[in-house]
Parts: structure tokens; sequence; C-alpha cells
């Protein structure tokens, strides 16, 4: 175990290992007070971030934050680790990829460069970076990066923004999410995915809604994708069955103990991949995997221990779990950021940082990253710092977000975005649905000159017939 020591204002600070290090080095959250690895003050953060950005990037591949003989997690992203792409990189220290990220954010070849080395970075050096950047940094950087997905429609196109759907209801009632599912397409949401979260997990109540939802995009002609967020296991009895699957979701996180947790490993997530995709419904693509992610997470499920016994902070262990989402190639990837709780992340600020982190390590590893820019009743946030947080994602050309009615979720309870949300980042930041779904919005009439929602939808489209779905 390597001890680091770094000198500041007349003390010197002592971290032993880079999983203490990392640790101490990540912008203050309540998470990692609990876990009992936060720094104590912001001199030592401080301190700890200048012994980091000393560290050489092939360090973490021989010090593994997590052991590679207990853990699947730590092997998948050793054996998959691009180390011919690696060279381009090896060089540097972690402070020096800091300052080649923003330098090459700048030039005009910035997403195929970017890309090159996407393989050649594991989870625990893009987490390392991150904690040296300010938020600027990480949505320069982010916006830089060109990740694209495809089903029925094309995620992360430089210049959109796409929306889940969330039309959930608290007894699964087919009339209020039909009347949902109206509310978010007469307002231009959707064309990510729309997405339930079933109220109970059984595969008849899943098959229900698998069926209610295919049968509204069918009968309109939608170019979207369907999916209810059972777990996969319940999915692929469904598959088997012959339900209509679009998309398969899973939650994932960070260490196999978390996965295992959820119900999953690597080996699971795998077959479930290859089933949906045999499936062969999309039609401008076949990534089928949708996989949520959050900060916080292994420390609920006290999974989060690392080498030699120590916690690990959450912010690595969730860009852990980006490693198992891009091993899958899915469509769809979001860090619901503010939903575990004020535990985690305890106001706005730590959840508009976390938000701002967890993009920018997604979409640098190569994922199409979206976020729930979301937050519980008793965190200490209100729908100002979601508004900030939103434009900032904006900003960083964050794939997708969650839209719900009113941006309440009365079924999950917790605050997230509105489907009017959606409309203002789009109009302020100049932005568009996916290509498919806002020319499936103009042949409806819905769109305007400027290609904007329609201040006044027109309820006498074919649309209106969808109130009386079921």
């Amino acid at each position: 175990m390597t001890v680091y020591r770094q000198s500041l204002g007349g003390t010197t600070y002592t971290f032993h290992g880079l999983v203490e290090l990392l640790a101490k080095a990540t912008p203050q959250r309540s998470g990692d007070e609990l876990a009992g690895c936060a720094a104590g003050s912001d001199a030592e953060r401080a301190a700890a971030q200048w012994a980091l950005a000393e560290v050489p990037l092939p360090v973490f591949l021989t010090e593994p934050v997590v052991p590679y003989e207990t853990d699947e997690v730590t092997r998948l992203i050793i054996d998959t680790h691009d180390r011919v792409a690696f060279a381009q990189v090896s060089h540097l220290t972690v402070g020096g990829l800091r300052d080649w990220l923003l330098a090459t954010a700048a030039r005009d070849d910035a997403a195929a460069t970017l890309a090159a080395v996407s393989r050649a970075l594991t989870p625990e050096m893009v987490a390392a970076v991150s904690k040296l950047m300010r938020n600027q940094d990480l949505i320069a950087v982010a916006r830089a990066v060109d990740v694209r997905s495809a089903f029925r429609t094309t995620i992360g196109i430089p210049g959109t923004l796409a929306t889940r759907l969330q039309p959930n209801h608290p007894t699964d009632d087919p009339r209020g999410i039909a009347a949902a599912v109206l509310d978010g397409l007469l307002l231009g949401c959707g064309d990510a995915v729309i997405g339930i979260n079933p109220a109970t997990d059984s595969p008849r109540a899943t098959a229900d809604l698998l069926m209610l939802l295919d049968e509204v995009r069918r009968r309109f002609d939608i170019p979207t994708q369907s999916c209810v967020l059972a777990h996969v296991t319940t999915t692929l009895e469904l598959i088997e069955s012959g339900a209509p699957v679009d998309l398969v979701f899973q939650s994932i996180a960070g260490t196999e103990g978390a996965n295992s947790g959820f119900g999953v490993n690597i080996s699971l997530l795998r077959e479930a991949n290859e089933a949906g995709r045999s499936l062969g419904r999309g039609t401008v693509g076949n990534n089928v995997m949708y996989l949520e992610t959050g900060q916080g997470s292994a420390l609920s499920a006290g999974a989060h221990l690392g080498t030699d016994g120590r916690p690990v902070d959450q912010q690595t262990l969730e860009t852990r779990a980006y490693a198992v989402a891009r091993d899958l190639d899915p469509l769809l990837v979001n860090t619901v950021v503010g939903f575990i709780g004020p535990e985690y992340l305890y106001d706005g600020k730590q959840i508009i940082r976390a938000g701002l982190e967890d993009h920018f390590c997604g979409k640098l590893l190569g994922l199409p990253m979206g976020v729930d820019v979301c937050y519980t009743n008793h965190a200490e946030a209100d729908s100002d710092d979601m508004d900030t947080l939103l434009t900032l994602l904006g900003a960083a050309g964050v794939a997708f977000v969650i839209a719900v009615p009113g941006a309440d979720d009365v079924m999950l309870g917790y605050q997230s975005l509105s489907f009017h949300d959606a409309l203002y980042a789009r109009k302020v930041l100049g932005l568009a649905p996916a290509p498919e779904f806002a020319a499936w919005l103009d042949g409806l009439g819905m769109l305007d000159a400027a290609g904007r929602i329609r201040e006044v939808a027109p309820l006498a489209s074919p649309l209106r017939a969808l109130a009386g779905t079921r």
C-alpha cells in the first residue's frame, strides 16, 4: 500500500493508500461522512486533491480500489482495459489528465480524440480527475464528448435533448397511466423512452403494462421505445413468454456485493442483453439495455468496502458502475442523482455537483448518459436547485432527462422534472427532440416553424383518442 503525504499550511497530511486518498479528495457530501471516509476539513480535502493530482495514471492499474480477487466489477475493469489506447495518456498524472482533457475539449477534433481514449480510461481514473475539476470543467469536457445510441429513436446527437416520459401510478391504473402518457406526448416528451416504474414486480402486472404501452405506441405509430422497470429476471421471463419487450431495465452498482443486493451479476446482465437483442424490435438500432445508478447505492447495501477494508467514497463506486454499463452497450443510462436521499447527498449544492460529476464520468467512459434531476422531500433542496442542475446539464450535452406530470412522482414519492421543464431547457438552450420523434411531432402538426411545441397542442389530432385507451 502506497502512503501519500502532502504538506499544506504548515501541516502534513497522510493518506494511507489510494482508497483513502480518493475519498479525502472528494468534494463534501453526506454519504462519505456517513461512511466515515470524508475529509475532516477543507484543508485536508485540498491537501488530498494536491496529492491526487500527482498520482500517475498507471498506479490505478496496480492498486485496485476494490480487490481483483474478490470483485467481478474490478475484474471486468482490469480485464477489458485497452492497453494500446492507454499508451496515448499513460505518461500523465491525474492532474495532467485534467489539463489534457480541457485542452482537448477546446479543439475541433475533440469528439474523435476523446472517443479514442474512452476505453483507455478506467472508472477510477475518471472519478479521480473529476475530483480535481470545477463544475465548468465538468461541463466543458462532457459537452465535447459525442456518444450516441439507438433503438427506434437516436439518443445523444449533439443539439438534442431527449426525455423519459415517466407515467407512474400508485396502483398501476391503466387510465391514470394513459392520461399521463397523453399529457407528456402533447408536450413533446417521451423520445428516450416511455418508462413505467411498476407498483408491483409480478410478471402478470408487468406484462399488462407492457401491452398497454405497446398498444399506444403501435396505434399512433410513435417512434419511441417502451419499458416497464421490472427486475431483469422478470423481464427475461416475459421475453420467453412472447411479451412485447423493447428495453431491458436493471439497476446496477459499482461492486459485486452491491449488484448481488440487486439480485444480479454480470453474467445475468449479459444474458438479458442478448435476449433483448434477439427480439430485433429496434428500427434504427439495437441498443436494448436501460440501466439506472445512483451515488450511495453501494453504501446503502453495506457493499462499499475496498482494499484493506477501507470504505470507498460513493462517487468512485458510482463511476465503477459505469464499467458494468458500458459492457452492455446500452441505449440509456441514468443516474437518479437525488433519489436515495439526504443521507447521501444532503442539499442542493451536493446534488448539483454529483449530477455534473456523474454525467461527466459516464459520458467520458462512453455512455449515453442521462440524469434524473430530482430530490426527496426531506432533502435540503428545492425546485430552484433542479432548475440550475437541468440548465447546467443541458449546457453539458446531457442525452436525456426524466419528466413526470407536474414534476411530482405520486408513486415513488419524490420530486423530478415536469414536461414543461423539458420544454424550457430545449427552448433556452436551442435543443431539439430526437430526430425521429421530432419528425413524428411535426407530422401531427405539433411543431411550429421553429421546431417548438405549439403553445396550444392540436387536441383534434389522433392523439386525442389516447384519452380513451383501455
